[in-house]
């Protein structure tokens, strides 16, 4: 199987005065055609205004850097106007219209991760704006506008040659925009860095796993997720998904060592990943990562809402479920040497402190 897993960095789409959008292509990273996901970014400077627009996927977003202001309109319901900050999750569902709006000096990155097998283009996300230079009204003509909206032609006109930029648009000081209300965040959106933690090792790492229980929109995408943040030279421990889950992990922070193990035990990457690269492990391949001295942090999504993972090393290892005459049979060892692999790491779990 021959499968270019390397890492990568997203590339700018489009753009201006107002910010960026920047995306992951099929062509340079095939896992993402090849598991149905697509991959970008957002990143908006000072009055930078992303226009509304619906997407052909189901998405996860998270707020890399910043912060900032989002609309989200769900199908059949009223606009809810959401403060976001760093280490924010938002379930996107099918037929969701969101707009994204930076009022800081400094830049508010958004990450949006989710699945494209309803997509135009697998592996891709195709946006369809509501708004704007490539908006829905250009593409109709004058008397269908008009008719629709009940406006005169003049009307249409000036609607229509007043929008001369595509997707992104920068706002002029001073112009006010909704302000946010503090009850729309609920059920809307989870905060990674401050949510309850599902894993906690000291000197080791931390977890916190998006779900149906703790957010339960994130149903309604069909993607569950989660933030890892590993401490400075610690190990997490290899382990696979166990419910043919794919995972697409973009480093957060940091850097350090990956390996992942796939078909006849070969090891298909052994990569320095760091900050901005994003990869992904393929349904069933076992994957581990070393961490650099200053400690690394990623978030990933799994495909399903509910993921379920297989330690191989550590308290949980299913190494340690199998009877010791099975291990010494099938590693061909003798007795001795399968209890020193049976007896280590008996209270360690997931994450591995450094020695």
């Amino acid at each position: 199987m021959n499968l270019d897993l390397s890492p990568k960095l997203a590339k700018k789409v489009y753009g201006g005065d107002g910010g960026s959008y920047l995306a992951w292509c099929p062509s340079e990273l095939p896992m993402l055609r090849k598991g149905n996901i697509g991959a970008a970014k957002l990143a908006l400077e000072k009055d930078g205004l992303a226009l509304p627009c619906y997407s052909d996927s189901a998405k996860v977003a998270y707020v890399l850097q910043g912060s900032g202001v989002a609309g989200i309109v769900l199908p059949e319901s009223e606009e809810k106007v959401i403060a976001i900050k760093k280490g924010d999750a938002i379930a996107l569902p099918f037929g969701v219209v969101t707009w994204w709006y930076n009022k800081e000096d400094s830049g508010l990155v958004v990450l949006f991760l989710g699945d494209t097998s309803k997509a135009h283009k697998a592996g891709q996300f195709t946006d369809f704006f509501l708004a704007g230079s490539n908006g829905i009204f250009t593409g109709f003509t004058t008397e269908f506008v008009s008719r629709a909206w009940d406006l005169s032609k003049n009307f249409v006109k000036m609607l229509i040659g007043s929008q001369p930029d595509s997707g992104i648009v920068k706002l002029d000081d001073g112009f006010e925009m909704p302000e946010p209300n503090e009850g729309d965040r609920d059920g809307m959106v989870l905060n990674c860095e401050e949510a309850p933690l599902n894993v906690d090792i000291k000197h080791g790492g931390r977890v916190v796993v998006l779900n149906t229980k703790n957010l339960p929109l994130i149903s309604k995408v069909g993607l569950g997720a989660d933030l890892v943040r590993l401490d400075g030279s610690a190990m997490c421990s290899p382990g696979f998904s166990c419910d043919s889950a794919l995972q697409v992990t973009y480093i957060v922070s940091g850097s350090g060592r990956a390996q992942v193990i796939g078909v006849d035990g070969k090891r298909v990457l052994e990569t320095t990943v760091k900050a901005g690269n994003l990869f992904i492990v393929p349904r069933f391949f076992v994957v581990s990562k070393i961490a650099d001295p200053d400690g690394m942090s990623w978030f990933s999504i799994i495909t399903t809402p509910n993921p379920i993972f297989t330690q191989l090393a550590g308290r949980t290892s299913v190494y340690k479920a199998l009877s010791p005459e099975v291990l010494q049979a099938s590693f061909n060892v003798p007795p001795d040497v399968e209890e020193a692999f049976s007896s280590k790491r008996m209270d360690s779990e997931i994450f591995f402190p450094p020695n």
